[in-house]
């Protein structure tokens, strides 16, 4: 074989290796240890998320340090 073609297709093996990992990662990437959430429970957290934030604004800097200390 002539070294162009051995370089070809281990650049096409490299291309495929690529391919195949990031596809591997992104099916077990996306298992979650804990499991998924309950999207009654998820919809109601970020019910109250929104309530608690609903109203806040900062005037400016020193407003924004007077709330989070």
């Amino acid at each position: 074989m002539a070294t162009t073609t051995i370089e070809k297709q281990l650049k096409d093996l490299t291309l495929q290796m690529v391919l195949l990992r990031s596809a591997v990662i992104s099916v077990v990437g996306e298992m979650d240890p804990e499991g998924e959430y309950r999207p009654e429970f998820v919809k109601r957290m970020m019910g109250l998320a929104r309530k608690k934030s609903k109203g806040v604004r900062f005037t400016g800097t020193a407003d924004f340090l007077k709330r989070i200390r």
